[in-house]
């Protein structure tokens, strides 16, 4: 069966969901005025993971809406997206960088996105004139790198995928273009089927001459990586292309260095390179359900680092703050300690910054300073 047909035998509807989750009266309202806010989308393969008779089943957590989402505490923006918008789907932050986003669709809509205010809702933010976006890049040599993104690129037809690949490739700085993309887990059937994609990856990176294609995925619990997973990853690495991982930290669904550790090891053995493991950002309707605190975050990551081989902990713990992407260190007594991985001032790269955290504080203000600390 091919990819779309597959998507097409997603549940879309509180109605469908209940055919698999038992639901008392009030959580289908409930749920079904989230939904209408939220759409909701699972793909057959993630529904099959869940147990339905555990409430507290991660891969539910993450994927079926919740009355928590029902919290508007948090922001739609957290990481100042609109502040780094230079054309309608198109984002630079940091200099070396490029951030399209090439569509709003998913094959799953995530109850934790941070990007909840356009997934599976609204093309306003969305890639209009690719062109436009290739002069952009063209007229900017200190680009030597794009992210096609979204909502999920693999969601754009292949022969679209593969004119992006062509325009951009002709950018004489481009060094290497990443997709970002959830289907290795959430639709592998996008990948394995796709001989025309795999090829075009393979030619592009048997070509010196030519931007490497790396593939940013998302994978947050272990049981993500079933056999149809690690075919779609196994696919991409004989194209020649590295697998990268951005994780995210999730209350309920990977709080645990037991179930940090099955995840690192399982997506080096899949052959995925775990890449980061992000501080869930408050956003609304997410931020109550899934946002654990910092000083939590790092103890769990240091009890899952000791277990772990060297592969399987080269990620970084960060958070994508409006000031630039933040590694956070570790802690001394209540104190955070973090570095500047990335800044929106380039000036301020790599500089390290002490900050008090309080027992609840999942994040950083946003009218942060770290220039204050040297």
């Amino acid at each position: 069966m091919d990819w779309k047909s597959r998507l097409s035998e997603s549940t879309t509807t509180i109605e469908e969901m209940e055919q698999r989750i038992p639901l008392s009266g009030e959580e289908r309202r409930l749920l079904g005025e989230i939904a209408s806010i939220h759409p909701v989308r699972v793909t057959r393969h993630v529904m099959n993971l869940i147990d339905p008779e555990d409430p507290k089943d991660p891969i539910r957590k993450m994927y079926l809406p919740s009355v928590d989402e029902l919290d508007l505490s948090g922001s739609y923006d957290t990481s100042g997206e609109a502040e780094n918008t230079k054309a309608l789907g198109l984002q630079h932050k940091y200099g070396p960088t490029v951030l399209l986003l090439s569509t709003n669709a998913c094959a799953i809509y995530c109850r934790y996105c941070f990007r909840k205010r356009l997934v599976g809702l609204t093309n306003d933010e969305v890639l209009r004139h690719f062109d436009d976006a290739a002069e952009y890049i063209t007229e900017h040599p200190e680009v030597n790198n794009v992210l096609i993104s979204g909502g999920d690129s693999f969601m754009l037809e292949t022969p679209t995928l593969l004119r992006m690949l062509h325009r951009l490739s002709a950018i004489p700085h481009l060094r290497f273009i990443r997709f970002g993309t959830k289907t290795p887990v959430s639709l592998p059937s996008r990948i394995i089927g796709d001989r025309r994609l795999l090829d075009a990856f393979a030619e592009q990176n048997g070509d010196a001459a030519k931007p490497r294609i790396y593939v940013f995925t998302h994978v947050n619990h272990p049981r993500e990586i079933g056999s149809e997973s690690r075919l779609a990853v196994r696919r991409l690495n004989e194209a020649g292309v590295t697998v990268s991982c951005q994780s995210v930290l999730l209350r309920g669904v990977n709080d645990d260095a037991n179930v940090l550790v099955d995840l690192m090891n399982g997506l080096v053995s899949a052959g995925i390179v775990p890449y980061y493991l992000f501080q869930c950002r408050p956003v609304s309707r997410v931020r109550k359900s899934f946002q654990i605190p910092i000083l939590r975050g790092i103890e769990i990551l240091e009890q899952a680092q000791m277990r772990l081989p060297g592969p399987a902990k080269r990620f970084k713990y960060a958070m994508s703050h409006r000031v630039g992407k933040i590694e956070i260190l570790g802690r001394s007594g209540s104190n955070g300690l973090f570095r500047l991985h990335e800044a929106r001032d380039a000036e301020l790269t790599g500089r390290i910054f002490i900050r008090p955290l309080g027992s609840r504080d999942g994040w950083l203000p946003d009218d942060l300073d770290p220039g204050l600390d040297v």
